[in-house]
């Protein structure tokens, strides 16, 4: 439980909104002050600048060890997801004739194509689970080796909306054995359940800072050695050319910070599989009409997504918040756009009960008394909208 602002200073909140951003760790924030006093630059040959090299490497070496990496030196570290993301879909990749193979449920970042053109770009539907249809991706890439291309496939590790694990490394073996590269944004399952870079199959991997409690505003790109990328930012020599820009060494030390702590954490998480499976029962119990998005699949231990006919997310969301409990109406990065999710859409679920997806996502401090508080909560607005739920049920 977390205490933040609600009807009176000091009334304690649920914090259940995780898959947004993870609270700083405390390791993180003392790891951002410890850098905030070195004076030097990262590139700078002299004492103070040795000393803030180190804390790179440090954090780079950490971040390393949480995905797997076959070395630190494959870490180049961004300033967040989104730009390791563009940065990782280069049509270079590609050759002459670019492809980019992207599932249907992506992130924004992602499904925007990087620096691919639009044309260029040919999505691989999921099915009402939202897994990737890894049969249709075997088609594409066999009509792709036909024209003589060599697609780049960019495929999440699990879903920032439904939780939903991919089946990433079968689908890399697929990809590898057309001669293609393979993307994997790991945002939201580093820290979350094991990530493993080798195991995956991954060519290149994206990371987040704050999804696993350390700073907002940094994040990693890993490309696999021997594989180069053309850099998105141009300029100095930074990040073994592969990133231009004095390196934000207080961040990239948070970044690090957290991801020693992730390593650690990976157990508590998983106990939060328990209190996820407790709070869908309840959920069923309360209204037979509850929907939960991938249920049938293999998902974070951590992440809920629902929907109860006649129960809008908006009107949800702002009765929740006011009850004191966080959470989401989907992606945090569509807040303030109360709209059908395109995820959910490729799923096949219809656009009114999609509308009124609710995201429940827990961490590593949540505990029994968080649930509790949501479902009270829940069970309350329920009850005021009984009536509609009665019919659409």
């Amino acid at each position: 439980m977390v205490q933040g602002r609600g009807a009176s200073a000091g009334t304690p909140r649920s914090y259940l909104d995780w898959a947004a951003s993870a609270p700083l760790r405390p390791v993180a924030r003392e790891a951002v002050y410890a850098a905030l006093d070195l004076a030097g630059n990262p590139s700078s040959v002299h004492a103070e600048g040795r000393r803030a090299r180190a804390a790179v490497e440090a954090a780079r070496t950490a971040v390393a060890t949480l995905v797997g990496a076959p070395s630190s030196a494959e870490i180049t570290f961004t300033s967040g997801a989104t730009e390791a993301n563009v940065t990782a879909l280069s049509p270079a990749l590609c050759g002459g004739d670019p492809l980019l193979l992207v599932s249907a449920i992506e992130h924004p970042s992602v499904a925007a194509g990087g620096r691919f053109r639009p044309d260029d770009v040919a999505v691989v539907p999921v099915d009402g689970d939202g897994v990737v249809r890894l049969d249709q991706l075997a088609d594409m890439l066999e009509q792709a080796r036909a024209r003589g291309q060599r697609p780049l496939v960019s495929l999440m590790l699990a879903n920032n909306e439904t939780g939903v694990v991919q089946p990433v490394a079968e689908a890399a073996r697929l990809v590898h054995a057309a001669g293609a590269l393979l993307h994997v944004d790991a945002v939201q399952a580093a820290g979350r359940i094991p990530v493993d870079m080798r195991a995956l199959g991954a060519d290149l991997l994206s990371l987040s800072s704050h999804k696993i409690g350390g700073p907002k505003g940094v994040g990693a790109l890993v490309v696999r050695p021997g594989l180069s990328v053309p850099p998105l930012l141009t300029g100095g020599g930074q990040e073994r050319r592969r990133r231009a820009g004095t390196e934000a060494v207080p961040m990239i030390a948070g970044f690090g910070a957290a991801a020693a702590a992730a390593k650690v954490d990976l157990e508590e998480i998983q106990r939060c599989s328990r209190l996820r499976d407790w709070l869908e029962a309840d959920l069923d119990t309360m209204c037979g009409a509850t929907v939960v998005f991938g249920r049938n699949a293999p998902r974070l231990p951590a992440t809920s997504c629902f929907a109860v006919p006649g129960i809008a997310a908006e009107t949800a969301v702002i009765a929740l918040d006011l009850d004191g409990v966080a959470v989401s109406s989907g992606a945090a990065c569509s807040s303030g756009k109360v709209a059908a999710s395109v995820v959910l859409s490729a799923m096949g679920v219809p656009g009114e009960l999609a509308r009124g997806a609710i995201r429940v996502s827990l961490g590593w401090e949540t505990q029994e008394d968080d649930v509790a508080r949501f479902l009270a909560a829940w069970r309350k607005l329920v009850a005021r909208l009984r009536p509609s739920v009665g019919q659409a049920a």
